[in-house]
C-alpha cells in the first residue's frame, strides 16, 4: 500500500524502536494479556522483529508502519517463533497506545489477513478499543482430529457439552473450538505441549477454543498456544471473534447479540472480552480495555 512520511509517536526516537508492553482485555497491568507494540517499525525486517518479540518473550508482538491515511497503518504480528496472521490482543493493545499519543476515534489497521477498522473510545477505567473482524467461516472437523485433539489434551469425549460441537473457527486465524460439559473440565489443563503443536501446525491452526458455557451469553474459555511458543494465552482476541461466528453458525446466540468472554482467570490474569454479532453484518466485533504496564525498574 502507498506510504505516508512516518510520523513518530511521543517518546520514539529516530535510531532504535522503542518496545512498549501493554495488558489487552483489561484495566488492570496485572489482568489480561500482555501485548508487545512497536509503533512504528521502519526498517525493521522480519528477522528484527522476530527477534525483538522472541526476547520480549508475550504470546503477541505488533509492529506498526505508516499506512496511507493519518490514522491507518500497516500491522504485522509477531509471536516468540514465528510471525501469525492476526492478532486480536495485541491489536486492541495498540489502538489504546496509539489512541494515547494521536487521541481516541477511528484506526485502520492494514493486516495480513485484510483490512481490521478500529474505534478507540473512553471507557469507565480505561480506553477501550473494538476491532472489526474480517469476514469469519466455520467449517466441519473431522472425528479423528477431534479424537487426536482430545487424546493430546488429556481428555475424553464423554466430557464434551453436547449442545457446541467441535468445529473450526476462523475470524482472522484458525481455532479448533472445543467445548467442555463442566467448569472444572476448563479449569484443568494440562497438555502435551510438543504434540499439540505439531497437530496444530499440520492443520494451521492458531490456538485451541477452549470453552465452557456458564449461560446463554456468558462463556469462560482457554486458549492454548504451543505454536507460538506459549503454553497458553491469557486472553485472545481472534479467537473470541471466531466463537461468536461459531455460535451463530450453530443458531446458538441470536442475530444481534453481545457475549461476555471470561479468560486468564485460571492463569491469575484475568480478562474480560465483549463479543458483538449484527444481524446482517457478517463480521464480529471484540471489545475490551488495555492499559499501559508499567516497566520494571
Amino acid at each position: 500500500m502507498g506510504g505516508r512520511a512516518a510520523v513518530l509517536p511521543t517518546g520514539m526516537t529516530d535510531n532504535a524502536p522503542e518496545v512498549l508492553r501493554y495488558a489487552a482485555f483489561t484495566a488492570d497491568p496485572a489482568g489480561g494479556n500482555p501485548a508487545g507494540v512497536v509503533l512504528d517499525a521502519t526498517g525493521l525486517d522480519s528477522a528484527d522483529q522476530l527477534a525483538i518479540a522472541a526476547e520480549l518473550g508475550y504470546s503477541e508482538t505488533a509492529f506498526l508502519t505508516p499506512g496511507a491515511s493519518e490514522r491507518s497503518f500497516a500491522v504485522r504480528y509477531f509471536s516468540p517463533l514465528a510471525e501469525v496472521p492476526f492478532c486480536g490482543h495485541a491489536t486492541v493493545a495498540t489502538a489504546v497506545a496509539l489512541a494515547e499519543r494521536i487521541g481516541p476515534g477511528e484506526l485502520l489497521f492494514e493486516t495480513g489477513v485484510g483490512p481490521v477498522p478500529i474505534a478507540v473510545t473512553a471507557g469507565t477505567d480505561a480506553l477501550e478499543a473494538t476491532l472489526t473482524s474480517v469476514e469469519p467461516h466455520v467449517l466441519e472437523v473431522s472425528a479423528a482430529d477431534v479424537a487426536e485433539a482430545l487424546a493430546l489434551l488429556g481428555w475424553s469425549a464423554t466430557e464434551l457439552d453436547a449442545a457446541l460441537p467441535p468445529r473450526i473457527a476462523y475470524a482472522g486465524a484458525r481455532h479448533l473450538v472445543l467445548a467442555a460439559a463442566t467448569r472444572e473440565r476448563l479449569a484443568d489443563l494440562a497438555y502435551d505441549f510438543d504434540g499439540l503443536a505439531r497437530f496444530m501446525t499440520a492443520r494451521d491452526l492458531t490456538t485451541l477454543q477452549l470453552v465452557w458455557r456458564e449461560s446463554k451469553d456468558v462463556f469462560h474459555v482457554r486458549d492454548p498456544f504451543p505454536v507460538g511458543g506459549v503454553i497458553e494465552d491469557p486472553a485472545t482476541g481472534a479467537a473470541a471473534a471466531a466463537f461468536g461466528a461459531y455460535l451463530r453458525d450453530l443458531g446458538e446466540t441470536t442475530p444481534d447479540a453481545v457475549l461476555t468472554l471470561h479468560q486468564g482467570h485460571d492463569l491469575g490474569r484475568p480478562g474480560l472480552l465483549r463479543v458483538e454479532l449484527r444481524a446482517g453484518d457478517p463480521r464480529i466485533r471484540v471489545s475490551g480495555a488495555a492499559v499501559r504496564i508499567p516497566a520494571v525498574r
